[in-house]
């Protein structure tokens, strides 16, 4: 698809807010880059979830950097979840090429609900992990490979999956539980992407200038976040989360109710 210039500002625009957000939350940005990419730009769901999973990319990194500036990266359980998070980044770049868009649009708003309770519910204070024994090392694995699957098949980078495990399961703080997230949604989201353009599955200009127009925000967003409030992070991101959910919904029940047959005239 050509980029026009108003659909280049429409780019930059969506890579600004998902930055933000990827940075605030410690998630790859999918979350509104997704339903951006499908609903304003009018890309069809499947090409949507692989030019959001290539403009997390660059976000990815920039926001990994500024937690990391900040010392809240967890390296050994980073290096634990992207085990299992390449490996799952293959299965569902598999898995997208042969799911039905709908079902696609119907996961990906259940994923954002049941994000959004989880956000509301989670009042834990959590302050630092133990050692790794071989039984975490184990279930950080098969975390990671949660997260790679969805971060392959819906778009989004998986710290959705990784933040809440690493903050109940693990005992790491909000900010260092985001840190690490996003350092393992890097390598993730470059194996998805080079899945996906090897299928044809992503619109590398709308992604480039969404990704690189995210950098800064992404960046500056990291320290905000470090220093905010959780109470006030889960909240916000919470009735976003739901605002956009119900925003898909409506847009499936329009496009079924239209595929539906008239009734014949008597």
């Amino acid at each position: 698809m050509r980029l026009t210039a108003t659909r280049l500002v429409t780019a930059v625009a969506v890579g600004v807010v998902a930055g933000f957000l990827a940075g605030l939350f410690g998630v790859g940005g999918g979350i509104l880059m997704v339903p951006a990419l499908v609903m304003v730009m009018h890309l069809d769901q499947r090409l949507a979830h692989g030019t959001s999973l290539a403009a997390i990319v660059p976000i990815a990194v920039a926001s990994t950097l500024s937690y990391a500036i900040s010392g809240e990266v967890d390296w050994a359980v980073a290096a634990c979840l992207a085990v299992g998070a390449l490996a799952g980044a293959v299965v569902g770049t598999h898995l997208l090429r042969r799911v039905p868009e709908r079902a696609l649009s119907l996961a990906f708003v259940a994923l954002l609900l049941i994000t959004a309770v989880r956000l509301v519910l989670d009042h834990s204070d959590a302050v630092g992990r133990g050692s790794l024994d071989a039984v975490d090392v184990l279930a950080l694995m098969a975390s990671g490979l949660m997260a790679g699957i969805l971060a392959g098949l819906l778009g989004v980078g998986g710290g959705i999956i990784m933040v809440p495990v690493m903050v109940v399961g693990f005992d790491l703080s909000a900010a260092a539980a985001k840190g690490t997230s996003l350092a393992v949604i890097v390598p993730t989201a470059i194996v998805g992407t080079w899945r996906n353009l090897r299928n044809r599955n992503a619109d590398l200009p709308i992604a480039m200038a969404a990704g690189l127009a995210g950098v800064v925000s992404g960046f500056l967003a990291g320290f905000v976040s470090v220093g905010m409030s959780e109470a006030l992070s889960n909240a916000l991101f919470a009735a976003l989360l739901v605002a956009v959910s119900l925003q898909m919904s409506w847009k499936l029940w329009r496009g079924r109710r239209a595929e539906e047959p008239s009734a014949p005239l008597l």
